[in-house]
């Protein structure tokens, strides 16, 4: 069996044991009349848009936390102090897939992809008491002004005008495999980048910053970082369904619509991975400055927030 494998085989083994845990829990609910204040019911059409929405522009690398706490806020669907648990309960089936997908479809090294993705989530359980400590209000402008700079190197790039070209031949992004100090420079960056989730810090658009500059193709990103959040988010999950902080219906609306949502959208990323490099650099360039103004315009509301 190849390393490939190994992690689909995981993969699959987690999707299953997570849902049966979930659907369970829904069950045992509803026999016993539902949860208080909160009934286990269908889905309105409206919060399965939300799902189908979000998750598709998440499988495209746009992100899928921002929008949805957004649009649950917008619509006053979910109380403030169930965002959190609906977020990570709704959105982890449609991100079993995304995984399952990019790790498919991207032809990376399955070494490297089995360290990444274990990097990313070591970052994530032994950062956590670390980076939680942090002022998360600098660590947002300090990561949206350097995917502001990562943008601007990326444009320059691809409109020839890069002043280090001779040097960064590798911003090509053709590698679909790291070894010696790149491997190493790469398992640190996702160590850190796997950190900085645990204060809500997306890392989709970093992690394609990551990628890049260590000579990899951009789309190296989706396999890596799907497949770090879903092996993530179940062990989170796991205490927001046995405490009962989430709210049902819109988490169903999330998972329901959602799951259809990426199907659709990886068919378009499909076709998109096939386009010239630069063509895909345009498109890594939107994501970074769409996920770099969240972040800022986030830490211009974190005093606020205090």
């Amino acid at each position: 069996m190849s390393i490939r494998d190994g992690l689909l085989l995981a993969l699959a083994i987690v999707t299953v044991a997570y849902s049966w845990f979930w659907g369970s829990h829904l069950l045992r609910e509803t026999r016993e009349g539902g949860a208080p204040n909160d009934p286990v019911r269908w889905p309105t059409p409206l919060e399965l848009f939300i799902g189908f929405l979000t998750d598709f522009f998440d499988t495209l690398g746009i992100g899928s936390y921002a929008p949805t706490t957004s649009l649950f806020k917008f619509f006053k669907l979910v109380p403030d102090e169930n965002i959190p648990g609906s977020l990570n309960v709704g959105h982890a089936i449609p991100t079993f897939a995304e995984a399952f997908i990019y790790i498919t479809i991207v032809a990376m090294d399955g070494k490297t992809l089995a360290l990444m993705i274990l990097a990313s989530v070591v970052g994530a359980w032994l950062g956590a008491g670390v980076v939680v400590k942090l002022p998360r209000r600098y660590i947002q402008i300090g990561m949206g002004v350097a995917l502001v700079a990562a943008a601007a190197f990326f444009t320059m790039k691809n409109l020839k005008m890069y002043p280090f070209d001779a040097a960064t031949q590798s911003m090509e992004g053709g590698l679909l495999a790291l070894e010696g100090p790149r491997l190493a420079i790469g398992l640190a960056g996702i160590f850190i980048l796997g950190a900085l989730m645990t204060l809500g810090i997306g890392a989709y658009a970093p992690t394609m910053v990551l990628v890049s500059l260590l000579g990899m193709a951009p789309t190296a990103a989706f396999p890596i970082m799907m497949g770090a959040c879903a092996f993530l988010i179940p062990a989170a999950d796991v205490k927001f369904i046995k405490s009962g902080r989430y709210s049902r219906a819109p988490c169903l609306g999330l998972t329901i619509g959602g799951t259809p949502g990426v199907l659709i959208a990886a068919f378009i990323a499909e076709k998109f991975f096939k386009l010239p490099i630069s063509t895909i650099r345009w498109g890594v360039i939107a994501v970074v400055l769409y996920t770099a103004a969240t972040l800022l315009r986030s830490a211009m509301a974190e005093p606020a927030k205090a």
